[in-house]
């Protein structure tokens, strides 16, 4: 009897220690599987997926961008799922999640990733610190104040005119202030006075055979 007794008391002995060690594990596992906040960011677009939340307990979710708010907060209960389109930008964005659970602050979660830039977004152009060159119209001058670089202009030498014709229109000689008879007269002149010589000479023979 007293053998009986004693395996009774160790089956219930099994049995507590097995027990307990359920209850443990059931314990232990309870919150990895409640309370699962799921997101994910990517160029364009944040998505969120909270589930296993208190279904009779206020939960809340905000997510800001760089400070600013993307989705303001908001009140679950036991799950929420929204999907976000990010603001384009041409450089990394940082996004925040913040999740408040109504049951306990250990369920509670504070977050935040990088949203990369999209390949299609061209980043905006970086101020050129080159002084920009002049226009035309700043360098070059006007048509009226360009100096001429072709050779002046010389005038043609002026052709001599040609001396005037000593020929008549009828083929004979030009007027020149003499007449056609001067040749004539001249030559009496000198028959005149060839004549006049040989008078004298004649007179002076004359005179020297008197005497």
């Amino acid at each position: 009897m007293t053998e009986t007794r004693r395996t009774w008391r160790r089956t219930g002995a099994l049995i507590a220690v097995a027990s307990a060690g359920a209850l443990g594990v059931g314990l232990s596992a309870a919150p990895a599987i409640a309370h699962t906040p799921v997101w994910s960011v990517t160029c364009d677009e944040v998505s969120v997926d909270l589930t296993a939340y208190s279904p009779t307990e206020e939960n809340t979710v905000t997510i800001t961008v760089d400070g600013k708010e993307l989705l303001p907060t908001k009140t679950f209960k036991k799950e929420f799922h929204d999907k976000l389109d990010l603001p384009e930008h041409d450089k990394e964005l940082t996004v925040r999640l913040v999740v408040v659970a109504g049951d306990g602050d250990q369920f509670s979660r504070d977050e935040s990733k990088t949203a990369p830039v999209c390949d299609d977004v061209t980043p905006s152009p970086t101020p050129s610190t080159t002084p920009p060159s002049p226009t035309p119209s700043e360098t070059s001058p006007t048509p009226s104040e360009t100096p001429s670089t072709s050779a002046p202009a010389t005038s043609a030498p002026a052709t001599p005119s040609a001396p005037p014709s000593t020929t008549t229109p009828g083929g004979g000689l030009a007027e020149t202030g003499g007449s056609s008879a001067t040749p004539v007269i001249a030559g009496a002149a000198a028959a005149v006075i060839l004549a006049g010589g040989g008078i004298m000479w004649a007179a002076r023979k004359r005179r020297s055979a008197q005497h």
